[in-house]
């Protein structure tokens, strides 16, 4: 069931069995599902010594080179096909397809076949990026549609639901399983997708999803990113999720060529947990352990790169050129964390990201409001606090006590608008139309039953181990209701008659709107403890703050146009 498992296991089959030099042909999806499954290295020891994108402009002919062309079944990239099908520069062409494959477009590949180059056409379903074990993502372009109303832009809003739609078949395909699907019944977008979801498993591709049934089906949920805007707002402070909120990953890589100081080969970084052992043990570390971490890694680095300076005879030098790729990599690998280290360092002493960060947390986790207000606005006077800080405090303030104390929300608003020359104020009320409490239906604060109170008050007893981490996401309430088997009908209903009896092994729960790394982190803790259910996460897209504000930005535009358009 592991995902980064699963995709391998198919870019595997496409370029094992095939001997012999081969160029390998993608499209601008495929380019990322790859680099996240397998490494330029491990291309390479399939004798893979050529990747194009299948838009590119032809070249010279290549006949002695086999063309494997991993693309997304769309009706742009039947054309390409057809045009390197038509004048074909390679000897061979297999051509594998990430999803359903419509009977029109076999039968214009089959026309265009004149010179019967093409060896195989399949299906294979890693059309999902894998980037963890537990966690993927769809990298939905224009991610704001999820948070849309559908009739101010209905036909982009379809196509994002159907590309939604396919994703997740394909997830459950590569896991050969049809699950039983719920959905979060507050949201128009999470039903839309739960139910075009099972149509196609149900109805359209019956018999394609027609595994084996297992005792208990599988379970697919599916949610709105809506029903808790807390987490993606919040500041990080442990690895993989801070390099995300203060640097960016996409596809597991980090740009770095805008940052000062930053060597030419470590421009761009890899950030893999399949690739890189020190990232995966410390990928959930927080910043102070990870610190610490890094050290002993560096004086482990020194001292083996002492022992290889002591050579001294021929035997010494053979076993030092044997380990030599290997110890290329571990100093790649050091000098890779320290400079992520480093400029996460540096960030967060110019911004003052500490001081703002404790306050995040206290909003997101503790009541009191006259408290809240005047550290927030204490933060507002600070000119050492970028705008962007400002603004995701502000937001967190209105989500907590827009209901509590409107008239001091109105304030912050207000005190932030006077001194904002990026973002206009009017941000904050969209985020309350779109995110607010009437919006909601998970319990975001824990303060809505007598459950939920006593275990947040649990928890403030025990105390936690970082201020800084204190936060947990809305997602973990909703695992544990599935687990002990609590998550309410009501809420969230079944699509049909597919219900499930007993409790899944197998959870798939999907975000529409997207996930954050601190959510996949949640996932990850709950899949290690071995409690007999198995969580996956998935997305439309993997949020930072920035990303999620950009969204927000995007909606109060469009708002914007149609108000006026209605004024005219």
């Amino acid at each position: 069931m592991v995902l980064v498992g699963a995709v391998r296991d198919y870019v595997n089959r496409m370029l094992h069995d095939l001997n012999g030099m081969k160029v390998l042909l993608l499209d601008t999806h495929t380019v990322g599902i790859m680099s996240v499954a397998l490494s330029q290295s491990e291309l390479l020891q399939r004798e893979v010594f050529l990747v194009e994108k299948v838009d590119a402009p032809a070249k010279e002919v290549m006949t002695h080179l086999k063309a494997v062309a991993f693309l997304r079944p769309t009706g742009e990239n039947i054309n390409h096909l057809k045009r390197h099908l038509t004048s074909p520069r390679f000897g061979e062409f297999h051509l594998f397809f990430s999803n359903f494959l419509k009977p029109s477009h076999i039968q214009i590949l089959a026309d265009s076949d004149a010179h019967e180059v093409v060896q195989q056409v399949q299906e294979f379903f890693a059309d999902y990026f894998a980037i963890d074990p537990y966690h993927f993502t769809l990298n939905l372009p224009s991610n704001y549609l999820c948070m849309l109303p559908t009739v101010l832009d209905p036909q982009n809003s379809q196509l994002a639901c159907d590309r939604i739609v396919e994703g997740i078949a394909a997830v459950f395909l590569s896991m050969k399983r049809r699950p039983a699907i719920r959905y979060q019944r507050s949201s128009e977008i999470s039903k839309r997708v739960a139910q075009d979801a099972a149509k196609l498993m149900y109805e359209q591709e019956n018999a394609l999803f027609d595994f084996r049934r297992s005792e208990v089906a599988p379970l697919l949920l599916v949610i709105d990113r809506r029903d808790d805007p807390v987490t993606p707002l919040l500041n990080q402070w442990t690895y993989q999720a801070m390099v995300h909120e203060l640097l960016g990953i996409q596809d597991n890589r980090v740009d770095l060529k805008n940052l000062p100081k930053v060597p030419k080969d470590l421009q761009e970084v890899v950030l893999s947990s399949e690739q890189d052992s020190f990232f995966k043990s410390n990928m959930y570390e927080n910043f102070g352990d990870l610190g610490a971490n890094i050290k002993k890694m560096v004086d482990e680095f020194q001292s083996r790169a002492k022992s290889n300076q002591n050579i001294q005879t021929l035997e010494d030098m053979v076993k030092f050129v044997e380990n030599y790729p290997e110890y290329r990599k571990q100093q790649g690998n050091v000098s890779k964390h320290v400079t992520l280290m480093t400029e996460m360092s540096r960030i967060v002493d110019e911004r003052q990201l500490m001081s703002v960060s404790q306050t995040e947390q206290e909003l997101a986790c503790t009541a009191g409001q006259p408290v809240a207000f005047e550290a927030v606005v204490q933060h507002l006077n600070n000119d050492r606090v970028t705008e962007i800080d400002r603004l995701r405090l502000v937001m967190l303030y209105a989500l907590r006590y827009e209901k509590e104390s409107p008239q001091s929300v109105e304030q912050l608003v207000s005190r932030f608008g006077a001194r904002s020359n990026r973002w206009k104020p009017g941000l904050v009320q969209t985020l309350l139309k779109q995110c607010g409490v009437e919006k909601r239906t998970g319990d975001l604060y824990g303060n809505r039953d007598l459950f939920n109170r006593a275990r947040n008050m649990a928890r403030g007893l025990k105390g936690v181990e970082n201020v800084y981490t204190q936060h947990q996401p809305l997602i973990a309430q909703t695992i544990e209701n599935i687990v002990r088997g609590r998550l309410r009908d009501v809420d969230y209903p079944f699509v049909g008659n597919h219900y499930q009896q007993g409790r899944p092994q197998d959870v798939v729960i999907f975000i529409v709107g997207g996930t954050t790394y601190e959510e996949a982190r949640m996932v990850s803790m709950q899949n290690a403890a071995q409690n007999g259910t198995r969580v996956l996460l998935g997305g439309s897209v993997v949020l930072n703050s920035s990303s999620f504000i950009c969204d927000l930005e995007e909606i109060h535009r469009m708002k914007r146009v149609e108000r006026s358009s209605i004024l005219r």
